[in-house]
């Protein structure tokens, strides 16, 4: 049977870097998103987009039954979620619980489904963020969220360990994308409005690798996470930041 794995988000940014890794290392891969934005064409037969609301549980039990129907599901990569800064004065419910909602519910309603799915030796894997390790202004929704997420690996490792399912978090640092350009972009934002230049002073302040990760290397390392080569490792929260925030 084949491989198989499951992407939250996987259509787009990190998510379509994960789901190309995956692909390169011969998983067949469910993308459930929104929108899908050409993901299938990546692979024609290995890659199948299903339409889905991370918010809903029902979706991510949809995206296991998808995945059976391909082979074996092996992993389950919460990935979906998205950044924007604000200052706590003007958060409103809205903002709050839809943020709340698709960061880490998704999360967690994907946790869920993955633990009833995956067999001895499956991997879930948290696309989590360093803002799960520290926090900074005008980012507190956000950070919540992240910081929950954290938390939900590190229990849920204790908790699914016996039925031989890791649990891991992968915490990067800026990856550059789209919508984080576009969080950048707001006046509220640690850019101030400026992504180019904000990125490129954070880069040379505090990137020991002079770089800044890309999405394949998170991509890279969520691979490995999930294989039989990291068979020791769960309840942890990685970085993947170039140095940033040396632990």
């Amino acid at each position: 049977m084949d491989k198989v794995v499951v992407i939250t988000g996987g259509n787009r940014g990190i998510g379509r870097a994960l789901t190309e890794c995956f692909l390169r290392d011969g998983y067949s891969v469910v993308v459930g998103s929104r929108n899908p934005n050409g993901v299938e064409d990546l692979a024609p037969g290995r890659v199948r987009f299903v339409p889905i609301d991370v918010r809903n549980e029902a979706d991510h039990v949809r995206l296991t039954e998808v995945a059976a129907e391909m082979g074996t599901l092996d992993a389950y990569v919460n990935n979906a979620g998205y950044s924007a800064w604000s200052p706590i004065g003007e958060i409103t419910d809205a903002f709050f619980d839809d943020m709340m909602a698709t960061n880490l519910k998704g999360a967690f309603w994907g946790c869920k489904a993955a633990a009833s799915a995956l067999g001895q030796g499956g991997s879930i894997i948290n696309i989590s963020s360093m803002a799960a390790k520290r926090g900074s202004a005008n980012n507190s929704v956000y950070c919540a969220t992240k910081f929950g997420m954290n938390g939900l690996t590190q229990s849920l490792a204790k908790e699914l360990g016996p039925q031989g399912i890791r649990v891991n978090a992968i915490c990067p640092v800026l990856v550059r994308t789209d919508g984080l350009i576009e969080a950048l972009s707001r006046e509220d934002s640690p850019a101030k409005g400026d992504p180019e230049t904000f990125l490129e002073n954070f880069r040379k302040a505090n990137a020991a690798l002079d770089h800044l990760p890309t999405g394949e290397e998170v991509g890279n390392y969520a691979v490995w996470l999930a294989s039989d080569r990291a068979s020791a490792m769960t309840g942890q929260c990685v970085n993947v930041d170039c140095g940033v925030f040396p632990q």
